[in-house]
């Protein structure tokens, strides 16, 4: 490991506990700023509900800490926007925003196009599917971004137990990332980005940063978001402006093998593109299912297409100045 990184884990990993509410409370009013969380969501009827109760509860009417809480639905087949509208959310389909542009699916085009319905100067991402969720996984993430100006982004750390569908523990997660992150993401960025090696959670859906930053960076569309934002925030903004925080435990539900394969692939892809800027010849991918006695492949598309830095969009532009 690098010395800069050695140093980085010491000056830039806390814990949730390192920052207590008064003082990032404190820190909030003196200082002005706004917050906004977003939830990006697709069929998540049985979790979102209890994370946005939990953060109106603990981070709205509780203690003023958080200005809105916005629900992207990606076209949800359930009744998510449902129940994240009786929950308190502000639900906005991801099809109303920016119209002239034909969405395309995604978790990076969702996040991207939150920019465009939410005003906070911190915008706080917070997965969807997560269970049994504290909003320690908020204040964590938020609260050095507001007490110390020369912080930019800030992700989550924690323990990801393996878990079945209905969320019992089935495997311990101690310091460890998710099957993706372990076997692409930690390898790519230790060989290629080895400044990014002392993130523990670089996939990490949970993460906060300043909207000067967001509207700079481009948005890979899909599963390459969070990997293509590490690695883009670290030339623009630099290391010392990156930071973690241990939140405790994450719970949340777990996607199968291919779907895994695929998500990888996008990660991949994302790598590539910032490695050398180039096309791959054929940017799909080739797995393989059981059909009765023989096995018969199934070609997914790789994500390829990348959002423009928000600020380059007129209507952002545009709303800026009104």
């Amino acid at each position: 490991m690098l010395e800069e990184v050695e140093r980085w884990l010491i000056e830039r990993s806390w814990s949730v506990s390192d920052r207590p509410l008064h003082r990032i409370l404190a820190a909030k009013r003196s200082s002005g700023q706004t917050v906004s969380v977003v939830l990006p969501a697709l069929d998540e009827e049985a979790t979102v509900g209890d994370i946005v109760s939990v953060i109106r509860h603990d981070l709205v009417l509780q203690v003023p800490l958080v200005d809105e809480v916005v629900v992207i639905d990606s076209g949800s087949t359930d009744r998510t926007s449902e129940v994240a509208a009786a929950a308190g959310a502000t639900v906005v389909h991801r099809d109303a925003i920016l119209p002239r542009l034909p969405a395309v699916p995604g978790k990076g085009e969702v996040l991207w196009r939150s920019l465009l319905v939410t005003r906070g100067d911190i915008v706080c991402f917070v997965d969807a599917d997560l269970r049994e969720f504290s909003s320690d996984f908020v204040t964590g993430i938020v609260g050095p971004l507001l007490t110390d100006p020369g912080l930019q982004l800030v992700k989550a750390m924690y323990d990801r137990p393996m878990t079945t569908a209905d969320g019992n523990i089935t495997g311990a997660g101690a310091g460890q990332g998710g099957r993706v992150t372990e076997l692409m993401a930690r390898p790519l960025l230790n060989m290629h980005w080895p400044q990014l090696a002392g993130f523990v959670q670089p996939l990490g859906g949970e993460y906060a940063a300043r909207r000067g930053l967001l509207e700079q960076l481009p948005f890979p569309v899909g599963y390459g978001v969070e990997l293509g934002m590490l690695v883009d925030a670290l030339h623009l903004v630099g290391l010392d402006a990156l930071a973690q925080v241990d939140v405790g435990v994450r719970k949340h539900r777990h996607q199968d093998g291919q779907a895994l394969g695929r998500m990888a692939a996008a990660i991949y892809r994302t790598a590539q593109l910032r490695l050398a800027r180039a096309h791959l010849l054929r940017p799909s991918l080739t797995q393989f299912e059981r059909a009765g006695d023989a096995f018969e492949p199934r070609t997914y598309s790789v994500d390829t297409e990348e959002r423009p830095p928000m600020r380059e969009v007129a209507e952002y532009q545009s709303r800026k100045v009104a």
